[in-house]
């Protein structure tokens, strides 16, 4: 609960007194407590004796206070996650200003705004306050939007959220501009991009034959600053789109340029590892010395049998097949999950076949635009949109929910209208279902709903 006694008005003569916001001490939190009783308690009338409640037992509770540059604090806020598993939900509460602070330019605003960098940076999705009614202008002001009403201590209150814009932020860099890019190729031949029913598939059928090719380009960056890496991952990716398709990889050919021999060797060495632990052969390509950083790998692979990524319709149950094993990349924290590169070839290769071994009716592998972005490619092709349980989404544990749902895991798969896959590597679980209405909504455990997309993820409309 935010409780806001006097934020503003008219501004002193004399100077405001110098004050910064950081992360509560032992010596902080004690006086940012006191504070508290005698506005909440003493003051105000909120509460009966003490305002102390299980969020202050809570070790994630984080506190902010505004002190002085001797450390006198002038006021405080704190912010928690709203549920025993932290999924990314968190709330503000217990905003306060000292009754001689109320005019030292801005403090409570100044709390609020740090309060939502810090949930920000914490990897929350969902941000909410519950203020007294009389506090909901400062909070408008400060971009918070309404949702709902409370009446706490006999005092109206206003349910409040800080928009976190996150995962189509994300979903708009990456994958949004495609519809537009590829605008008039799906009608330059009958079977451009994939033809009608596969438009917008990992991978793409060859015409009369069970061939399924996939290509896939590696990030410059990625490649200057992890040549090795950006090997392994153009394997593993172009592996991960086939086997979404429900294909099997039977050879890879790479394009591969860097600066200096040594580079190339290197960016080589990761390819040659990952085509050895998936047991896939390189079967030639392209090798450019002296040049910018680049590399690009294309897979073959063959089914009788493909899975299309739209084949989804409106009822299904949206299913996650994933990987928790491993840590972030160095290097590369909260964007890529490592899974892969201390599995062993059995354990890789086992994963790569799951999908073909249970034929959902539909399948995307989770890319860079994360589990909700990809989800959202998935509804795309199907004409559908798509709810997700937040709370049922399998994370690994200690990592910063919003962090996961907009990385790239390393093995992960959507599914459509598919039983829960067993495997011993990875945990598989019902987190939705495909929906009538475009987009994706994220569904709380307190029923609530938040629009993460309110389009399409690419615009290339539905296979």
């Amino acid at each position: 609960m935010f409780d806001v006694p006097v934020l503003t008005g008219a501004r002193r003569a004399q100077e405001a007194p110098a004050w910064v916001i950081r992360v509560a001490d032992a010596a902080d939190l004690a006086a940012y407590r006191a504070i508290r009783r005698d506005v909440f308690v003493g003051e105000q009338g909120l509460f009966a004796g003490t305002d102390h409640d299980d969020i202050d037992d809570d070790p994630r509770t984080v506190v902010l206070v505004a002190a002085t540059a001797t450390g006198d604090v002038l006021g405080g806020v704190r912010l928690a996650p709203a549920t025993a598993r932290d999924i990314g939900w968190w709330t503000g509460g217990r905003l306060v200003v000292r009754r001689g602070a109320r005019h030292a330019g801005g403090i409570g605003s100044a709390l609020v705004r740090e309060a939502c960098r810090e949930a920000v940076s914490r990897g929350v999705l969902r941000f909410d306050a519950t203020v007294q009614e009389r506090n909901e202008p400062l909070f408008r002001h400060l971009g918070w939007v309404r949702w709902g009403e409370a009446v706490i201590g006999g005092a109206p209150h206003v349910r409040m959220r800080w928009p976190i814009d996150r995962i189509a932020d994300l979903v708009g860099a990456m994958k949004l501009p495609l519809g537009d890019v590829l605008a008039g190729i799906r009608d330059d031949h009958p079977e451009s991009l994939g033809g009608d029913g596969w438009v917008g598939d990992d991978g793409a059928l060859v015409s009369g034959t069970d061939v399924v090719v996939a290509t896939d380009a590696i990030l410059p960056a990625l490649i200057d600053k992890d040549p090795e890496w950006a090997g392994w991952c153009g394997v593993l990716v172009n592996v991960n789109d086939l086997s979404a398709m429900g294909a099997r990889a039977v050879g890879l050919m790479d394009a591969v340029s860097a600066a200096t021999p040594s580079a190339v060797r290197r960016i080589v060495s990761g390819l040659r590892s990952a085509a050895v632990a998936w047991d896939v052969p390189i079967l030639g390509g392209h090798t450019q010395l002296r040049g910018a950083s680049s590399l690009a790998v294309t897979a073959l692979g063959r089914t009788t049998a493909p899975i299309p990524g739209g084949g989804g319709r409106v009822g299904h149950r949206l299913g996650l097949t994933v990987d928790l094993h491993g840590r972030w990349r160095r290097g590369f924290e909260g964007r890529q999950w490592d899974s892969t590169s201390t599995r062993t070839g059995e354990e890789l290769r086992h994963l790569a076949g799951l999908l073909a071994a249970h034929r959902p009716a539909a399948a995307k592998d989770v890319s860079m635009a994360g589990i909700v972005g990809t989800t959202a490619m998935l509804a795309e092709a199907s004409g559908t949109g798509a709810r997700i349980d937040v709370a049922d989404i399998p994370a690994p544990p200690d990592v910063a929910f919003g962090d996961w749902l907009t990385c790239f895991p390393g093995f992960g798969m959507l599914t459509a209208d598919a039983p829960e896959i067993p495997s011993p590597l990875a945990h598989s679980a019902t987190i939705g279902e495909l929906s009538a209405e475009p987009g994706v909504v994220l569904r709380w455990p307190d029923g609530v709903e938040t629009r993460a997309l309110d389009t399409d993820a690419t615009g290339l409309g539905q296979a």
